[in-house]
């Protein structure tokens, strides 16, 4: 990225400043490597978020951004309703809720490593994984509605789960005001036969273990210990999701123009807060936000299956599940007074801080879990929430590496068959229904995710908690 005109605030801080139509500056979080990588695109997209109307504070960008769809995925902005907010559909994301949970096994690495290969064939055979993968359940039309009004909650009602998983998801495992009545009968049918599955793209189930931890009083909070076992899930809404996100950008497109609002790019598609077509977008994201939830608390369901046949005596306990590609009402403080806003959080993860009521009561001393995914064969983090963060960045933080280069230049670049075999001689076993995938998830065209951490806790947004290898990843 070109920094001609960014105006440094401090290591880890660089301002646009407000200028021709920018109602907030744009701030950017990353040190001096990571804002070379970044493409320029990032730095016009959240100059152009900066100019939509009702926008409170600032524009944000996390330390893994990259260009996407409208907002560049790593962005936040919150809007105010009072003063014309609006609600973008494309600074949601196309797959809403996208997310990831860790799971605690109680396990000992040796423990997995003696039966990886086993471990490994029996998940990819009972987790359904790819492009267009079915589930083993099937949903009528009163029993998609319960899905997308319950998340989380409906799942465990179904008997995928424990009831105190639920009080481990954020929103308590159900997003408040889904209306599925605002999601089309296409993108219902396209999620039929879709829950419980990861889907395809950078979508995963990982075997982890812990490498190392950083702040051990948090950690004993979590049940984080070095040399543990640990799995994480990472997928979101699949089509459902990309089918809200696909019609109601288009709709918003014709709806800015109606209330007069200049959209400096047509991506940039929006809608007043408190206008119908608003509205209806929040009920239907929502509805989404809870597919998501309902499909990795079913996809932790199919994964205790496997570990009981293995390992009959171990239960594995939800750390947490955070959630990116959101909208969501939340108070935030400004110029010292509470306001409800609505925060959008495209590749970015909540990060409330400690004493935060909204949290769970075992993690108010310490924060919220923050669960940052790595790409594939590389670390993941446990972060936890700061006070910090509020001022920072309306308590947001990282979600991942961030990709450094198109799915197309990864497949020129890399083999899947060449990359498994790779891997395997460093011990990391990779189950994958499509070599391509494979390749287009190289380690290789991501971010150095150790870098966006390192970063992002500088810069006060999250607290390193603990660091995470791979044993097996199932992917997409």
């Amino acid at each position: 990225m070109d920094k001609t005109g960014l105006k440094q605030l401090d290591a880890t801080a660089w301002e646009i400043p407000p200028d021709n139509g920018m109602h907030v500056p744009a701030i950017l979080y990353a040190d001096e490597t990571l804002l070379a990588e970044m493409d320029d695109k990032v730095r016009e997209q959240i100059r152009n978020v900066a100019t939509l109307p009702g926008i409170v504070k600032a524009a944000w960008t996390m330390p893994d951004a990259h260009w996407g769809y409208g907002f560049p995925i790593g962005g936040v902005a919150a809007f105010d309703p009072d003063e014309g907010g609006v609600v973008s559909a494309g600074g949601v994301g196309f797959d809403i809720s996208c997310g990831v949970r860790t799971l605690i096994t109680g396990l000992r690495r040796e423990d997995v490593a003696q039966r990886s290969e086993r471990l490994a064939d029996a998940l990819f055979a009972n987790i359904p994984a790819g492009v267009g993968s079915t589930g083993r359940i099937r949903l009528n039309a009163e029993q998609m509605d319960a899905m997308l009004e319950g998340g989380a909650s409906w799942a465990v009602g179904q008997g995928y789960g424990w009831p105190a998983d639920l009080e481990r998801i954020e929103e308590h495992g159900r997003m408040d005001g889904a209306q599925p009545e605002h999601v089309s009968a296409q993108a219902k049918k396209r999620q039929r036969d879709e829950v419980g599955t990861l889907g395809s793209g950078n979508h995963y189930l990982e075997v982890q273990h812990v490498a190392a931890i950083h702040e051990p009083r948090i950690a004993d909070v979590f049940g984080l210990r070095e040399g543990d076992v640990v799995v994480s899930i990472h997928c979101g809404s699949r089509g459902l999701g990309h089918q809200i996100g696909t019609e109601f950008l288009r709709e918003m497109a014709l709806a800015a123009q109606e209330y007069g609002i200049q959209l400096p790019d047509r991506e940039l598609a929006c809608a007043p807060i408190r206008s119908p077509v608003g509205q209806r977008y929040l009920g239907a994201m929502r509805a989404g936000i809870n597919c998501a939830l309902a499909n990795r608390q079913v996809i932790t369901h199919l994964t205790r299956e496997v570990f009981a046949r293995f390992y009959p005596d171990t239960e594995l306990k939800l750390l947490y599940d955070v959630s990116h590609n959101t909208c969501k009402e939340e108070t935030h403080e400004v110029d010292g007074q509470p306001r409800r806003l609505y925060v959008h959080r495209k590749g970015a993860t909540r990060a409330f801080g400690p004493g935060h009521p909204d949290l769970p009561a075992v993690f108010r001393d310490t924060g919220q879990p923050v669960i940052i995914g790595g790409s594939m064969g590389t670390a993941s983090y446990i972060l936890a929430g700061t006070t910090e963060s509020e001022a920072r960045a309306f308590s947001s933080a990282c979600h991942g590496a961030g990709r450094s280069m198109s799915r197309h230049q990864s497949r020129k670049r890399w083999k899947g068959r060449a990359l498994v075999d790779e891997l395997a001689m460093r011990g990391i076993l990779i189950r994958s229904p499509s070599m391509r995938g494979v390749a287009e998830e190289a380690p290789g065209a991501y971010k150095d995710v150790s870098a966006v951490v390192r970063v992002a806790e500088q810069a006060g947004l999250a607290k390193l908690v603990a660091r995470l290898e791979p044993m097996i990843t199932i992917k997409g």
